[in-house]
């Protein structure tokens, strides 16, 4: 029977639903190998040990839940009001918060996780702070309009899971222009 070739980042957004649905106890190599239907020794061939696993699963994360944002060129170079709308699009596009929870339960168990995970919504919210800043916002005005932006767009898909996604895009552009407004 021939092997099915599974790539590491398989093994790595397995992994992450593993984490959503049932906590970091469930992400055993056993099991991601039995959804993913190999071997176990397919495992080692993308990780020496399952630390490893843990840590490139927070690597992954960053990247392609906020890093594809955050450092696309394409979207860094919009004007500010266009950046914010294309940046909300692309998280409910790609329900890029999915995570989010899963990873802030994590985070709670283990130290050097909430340090990972403080980064990234750190990084989420200098990205979002640079295009207010841009606008002419500070002070207050700055803060609760990064605030807002930030905590609307990490709990929407969480809040409002059963609105299809159509609905809540039509909402993105009337939500960009409360917020930058004056």
């Amino acid at each position: 029977m021939p092997s099915k070739r599974v790539s590491k980042s398989d093994w790595l957004e397995t992994a992450l639903e593993f984490l959503r649905r049932e906590g970091i106890d469930a992400v055993r190599v056993e099991a991601l190998a039995r959804k993913l239907g190999v071997a176990k020794s397919g495992f080692y061939w993308h990780f020496r040990e399952h630390r490893q696993l843990m840590q490139e699963m927070l690597d992954y994360w960053s990247h392609e839940y906020t890093g594809v944002v955050a450092g696309n060129p394409e979207v860094i170079a919009l004007e500010p009001k266009k950046r914010l709308q294309v940046t909300a699009e692309m998280v409910i596009d790609n329900d890029l918060t999915r995570y989010d929870l899963a990873m802030r339960a994590w985070a709670a168990k283990d130290a050097r996780v909430a340090q990972r995970v403080a980064a990234v919504y750190e990084d989420r919210l200098r990205f979002v702070r640079k295009a207010f800043r841009e606008l002419g916002f500070t002070g207050t005005e700055l803060d609760m309009r990064i605030r807002l932006f930030v905590a609307y767009q990490s709990w929407e898909r969480t809040t409002f899971w059963r609105e299809p996604k159509k609905k809540l895009r039509a909402l993105i552009k009337r939500r960009v222009e409360l917020l930058t407004g004056r």
